[in-house]
């Protein structure tokens, strides 16, 4: 696969791609391209479908070693999730090909739904990008090494170029969100994450400032604090902060709030048979917010301070560990009677909810976590849940989300499900006796450490963090979902 992917300023392109339409030949800008019919040719071939993804070629023609025409689906209905899914399959025949310089002739062929060249060239981009993300850190010397090669990409006009640079920008966030969640965990442990996030800020000019130690007694971080103390791998809070060079003194900022279980194992309600088995995944929501960080950072650059906080622990066993039936008060005197040690997620985040409340002053707080499994079978993969009960911010995240093709389906709030989580012994359970409304429990019971009065937004995305079948451009494993999502948040907030 290919180690990088640039947009080149000069040079001609070996391999030159043209984009086709459902049940349609070569358009009319497409046509111009080729004097001698050889590509409309290859367009009628019955492999030549139009359909999103379909691939014909023809060699050494028009100057071009080879000529490559891409299905781009419907063109009255094409969307920048097609987009997408052809520039995945597109990257993965390059890549079988060797491809190294590529020149994408598409702007002829984009005159469908997606009529903004900087919109179509961003969604090509991001598809490109994250295809070509592989993990091969921890590889040893049983398999084989292959050497990554560099493409080349020529464009055909400036807008698509400006939106094909900001899609591999978006891609590399999304990736470094992927490969985060890669990390297994006896590498990647809380204080590895607080590494990363002050490596990734350096390079990207963000804060980083990392909470730990008796400082979490101190500030009454008392969920990360249980939560962790079973693990000789210390807890700690990762605060990252962008502050745009234009912002207002008065401006308040958008919290980002993301579950960082490095590793859970359940605790003493450990977990059986085969369900530990992917738990280092369980930090995917401070993936997904420190890859949106970036994105911040390096691509959108919005006008308005963003705040992302990690709220990272192990959640292991040994004879420190928490128990059920213990008691756990927090920051803003809720107290928590301890019914399942495998519920940890809530308990951290409500760490990370009172911090952004008392300490950041925000405009809204958005949370997500991998943080049931309950989620997944209310929603599959397809949608990640979402708990939103303030109109405004709900209608940007709803547009996020059609942008980026990160999908998210609003579930409800309601008292009697604050009810539910209601003790004998303390004022809530972290878990109730009861498997109904199980995604919605997580989130009722997250509610009791939000100010009402700021809006918030809870995103599950324990159904869509990683996937076990390939649908271009995601490949099996880690999918990054959440870092773009945001990122397109901040684009239109």
């Amino acid at each position: 696969m290919y180690e990088s992917i640039r947009i080149a300023n000069r040079g001609t392109p070996s391999v030159l791609v043209v984009g086709q339409h459902k049940g349609k030949g070569l358009d009319k800008q497409t046509a111009k391209l080729d004097s001698e019919g050889w590509i409309a040719s290859a367009a009628k071939r019955p492999e030549s479908t139009g359909e999103v993804g379909s691939i014909a070629e023809v060699n050494e023609v028009e100057g071009y070693d080879r000529v490559i025409v891409l299905g781009l689906g419907d063109g009255d209905a094409m969307s920048a999730t097609d987009l997408r899914k052809a520039a995945g399959v597109l990257l993965g025949r390059l890549d079988a090909i060797k491809a190294e310089s590529v020149g994408l002739a598409l702007a002829g062929a984009l005159g469908g739904s997606v009529t903004d060249e900087a919109v179509a060239g961003s969604a090509i981009g991001e598809g490109l990008g994250l295809a070509s993300w592989t993990c091969e850190t921890f590889r040893g010397s049983a398999s084989s090494s292959k050497a990554g090669l560099k493409l080349s990409l020529h464009c055909d006009t400036k807008r698509f170029r400006a939106g094909l640079e900001r899609g591999l920008g978006l891609a590399e966030s999304s990736n470094i969100t992927r490969t985060l969640s890669q990390t297994p965990p006896n590498v990647a442990t809380p204080s590895w994450m607080a590494a990363e996030a002050r490596k990734m800020a350096r390079k990207t000019g963000l804060k980083c400032t990392v909470i730990s130690g008796k400082q979490l007694e101190t500030e009454k971080l008392m969920g990360l604090h249980t939560v962790g103390q079973a693990s000789e791998n210390a807890p700690c809070l990762i605060r990252i902060e962008y502050t745009p060079t234009n912002a207002r003194k008065t401006a308040k900022p958008v919290v980002l709030l993301g579950k960082t279980i490095t590793y859970d194992s359940g605790g003493l309600s450990i977990k059986v048979g085969g369900s530990m088995r992917g738990m280092k995944r369980d930090k995917d929501g401070g993936c997904a917010v420190l890859g949106a960080m970036h994105a911040i950072a390096t691509v959108i650059k919005p006008r308005v301070p963003v705040v992302g906080l990690l709220v990272a622990a192990e959640n292991s066993i040994s004879d420190e560990a928490y128990r059920p039936d213990d008691v756990i008060t927090f920051r803003n005197g809720v107290s928590v009677e301890v019914t399942n040690t495998d519920a940890e997620g809530r308990l951290v985040l409500a760490d990370g909810l009172c911090w952004a409340c008392d300490k950041e002053n925000p405009a809204a707080i958005i949370d997500m976590a991998t943080l049931t499994g309950g989620v997944v079978v209310a929603l599959g993969s397809t949608y990640a849940g979402m708990w939103c009960d303030d109109d405004q911010l709900r209608t940007k995240i709803d547009a996020a989300s059609c942008a980026s093709g990160e999908l998210v389906w609003r579930l409800p709030h309601h008292d009697d499900y604050r009810e539910m989580m209601k003790s004998p012994v303390a004022d809530i359970v972290n878990s109730a006796p009861v498997r109904e409304a199980h995604p919605i429990q997580g989130a009722a019971f997250l509610s009791y450490f939000v100010d009402k009065k700021i809006p918030w937004a809870h995103i599950d995305i324990a159904g869509t963090h990683a996937t076990g079948s390939a649908k271009p451009p995601i490949g099996v494993g880690p999918t990054g979902f959440g870092a773009r999502l945001l990122a397109e948040f901040f684009d239109r907030y």
